[in-house]
């Protein structure tokens, strides 16, 4: 706190001003009883008022009249203390004030000076940080919970994985092609989270869900007043978001032309600018994006620009649909299994035979079709098994009856599953002179039919002279 002698001689008040009104801060005096006693220019700006109107004044009034509440003269003449507080204007602006109590001899106040300052910027930005701060939290709790839905058995799709983890070191483009469902999001999941940049965010955009008169926003944010009915602030976009990370542009192929061209841009140069924006901003992503279409048909006719395909191809990954690697549909089915028994706090388990079915099942929707299944039957099962009437309708009717493959009940979901892979082996055994015939027609490799045979020691010696 401040002591003044009040005895001693006035400084001339034109000279004060003079001095006061230059600083960029408010400054507000208030005398001994709380009322106004002079504002400097700053301060007719900052709570738009005018000092006529408001020197003589006191601080209920200026607090009734919405100049600024709550008043920090106020609680320093309540405690006799410093005090700092964060207000508002009429207008709704943050204002950081601090109130300073000067004291006569005597020790009593004699005058409250208050200097404020517009802080509504820091705040904004303040609330903008912490707002990325979640998202961001809430795409690692994603990418973290998620990643295990990588579920590999097949060759094929182990070969995919070997590629993908290759490839997580690597910052080069990367496309993962293959139809709607057959696990592109979580291939890009496993490089990102394989990579040196894990720790850092994994943004999905699904260029196909955003409108288009909104993805060019969504992609690369917007400047203060850039359209009609955008934010006061602006807004930051998902590639700002996904700095030093990763983003993921699924459904690729649904880009507009003009997007196709920034997003070329932004490949070759790595910056690119807020849409109504001056300033380009660099940026530091790696991109993989992915596609159930045939870009280079697309390419051929006109619907995507030739150029971008060959910067984005630069590492091709192609994921073969679940009916053509069979061999991880029971994984999967074993995965999904427990993912929703715990989910709903239930122990379904899958009869034998409604396991056979479900393998027969051509699953035009993939694994994403195979998870909706899963998690219908577990919730729709009222019994603890999942018998074959309990499927739906839809895919009773696309199977064979004539192949069924009778398993035990019995069994326990491992056996089953060994006796099911034994008798379709022995099944395709009595159809195929050898076992690379066996193989094509299960869609494995020659090899993992011989080593599969070998352990069910399943022998026919009508393929010896065929096999070489």
């Amino acid at each position: 706190m401040e002591h003044v002698n009040t005895n001693i001689p006035a400084i001339e008040m034109e000279e004060w001003e003079l001095v006061l009104d230059s600083t960029q801060d408010a400054i507000f005096i208030d005398d001994k009883y709380g009322n106004t006693q002079w504002i400097n220019k700053a301060c007719e700006l900052l709570y738009e008022v005018k000092r006529e109107d408001i020197i003589g004044k006191s601080i209920d009034e200026l607090e009734k009249g919405g100049i600024f509440s709550p008043s920090v003269a106020k609680l320093v003449f309540k405690n006799k203390e410093q005090a700092t507080i964060l207000h508002s204007n009429k207008s709704g602006k943050k204002i950081l004030t601090t109130g300073t109590p000067i004291l006569d001899n005597n020790g009593n106040i004699y005058k409250v000076i208050s200097t404020s300052r517009d802080i509504t910027e820091l705040v904004y930005l303040r609330n903008q940080l912490e707002d990325i701060q979640n998202k961001l939290g809430e795409l690692r709790e994603e990418q973290l919970e998620n990643i295990g839905n990588l579920i590999i058995k097949s060759e094929k799709m182990q070969e995919v994985a070997y590629l993908a983890k290759r490839l997580a070191h690597i910052d080069s483009t990367v496309l993962i092609t293959g139809e709607s469902g057959v696990g592109k999001g979580e291939i890009a999941k496993f490089i990102h989270m394989s990579g040196d940049r894990k720790d850092m965010p994994f943004v999905k955009v699904n260029c196909g869900a955003i409108p288009e008169a909104l993805l060019e926003s969504e992609l690369f944010g917007y400047e203060y007043g850039a359209f009609t009915g955008s934010k006061k602030q602006g807004k930051i976009g998902l590639f700002e978001l996904a700095q030093h990370g990763t983003i993921f542009l699924d459904e690729i192929s649904e880009l507009p032309l003009n997007l196709q061209v920034k997003i070329l841009h932004v490949i070759q140069d790595r910056e690119f600018k807020l849409v109504g924006g001056l300033k380009s901003i660099n940026i530091d992503v790696r991109i993989i994006a992915a596609t159930n279409r045939d870009l280079m048909t697309m390419v051929k006719e006109k619907k995507f620009r030739e150029d971008l395909y060959y910067r984005l191809n630069v590492v091709p990954i192609h994921i073969l649909a679940l009916r053509e690697r069979t061999e991880d549909i029971i994984p999967l089915i074993s995965y999904f299994m427990e993912k929703y028994n715990k989910k709903f706090g239930v122990e379904k388990r899958m009869d034998p035979n409604t396991l056979a079915l479900l393998i027969k099942y051509s699953w035009p929707g993939n694994v994403r079709e195979l998870e909706n299944i899963i998690e219908r039957l577990i919730i729709i099962t009222q019994r603890d098994t999942i018998l074959p009437q309990n499927l739906p309708n839809f895919i009773l009717d696309k199977i064979d009856s004539s192949t069924d493959i009778a398993i035990p009940s019995s069994l326990n979901l491992k056996d089953a599953i060994e006796e099911l892979e034994k008798r379709i082996i022995m099944n395709a055994l009595k159809k195929h002179k050898t076992t690379r015939e066996v193989a094509k027609a299960l869609k494995v490799s020659q090899p993992t039919i011989v080593r599969k045979m070998s352990k069910y020691s399943v022998c026919d010696f009508k393929l010896d002279q065929y096999d070489t």
